[in-house]
């Protein structure tokens, strides 16, 4: 049986490459039926916005790959209740469902995959 992985996707899309990395390695990794997880947490909650200008920071824009991971079997999206509040983003204005956590439910949720990556 394979181990389950949760992605820790921490960096917003215009920070560099680490944002489009976490979701290739979820990208990949569903394509191959691992059961995985990620986690949208800090900054990498920006992500999760809609209407972002990209190009305005000369970087890509990774809407296609956000709404790809549902249909490569990347379906337990999660990000951090703080995060989102701390950065003014409401859940209903969200790109894609997730589950929002507390801090209590966020131990809980990293305690129950087998190996954690954090980009």
């Amino acid at each position: 049986m394979a181990k389950s992985l949760l992605i820790i996707s921490r960096q917003a899309p215009w920070n560099g490459p680490s944002a489009r990395e976490a979701l290739d390695i979820a990208l990949a990794g569903g394509a191959f039926d691992l059961p995985l997880g990620m986690l949208f947490l800090d900054d990498g909650v920006f992500q999760l916005a809609t209407d972002q200008r990209p190009t305005a920071v000369q970087q890509k824009n990774l809407a296609a790959n956000l709404q790809a991971l549902p249909m490569f079997g990347v379906e337990d999206l999660y990000a951090c209740s703080h995060s989102l509040a701390r950065r003014g983003l409401a859940t209903d204005t969200l790109a894609l469902p997730v589950q929002v956590l507390d801090d209590a439910a966020l131990a809980a949720l990293i305690a129950r995959f087998d190996q954690v990556v954090t980009l």
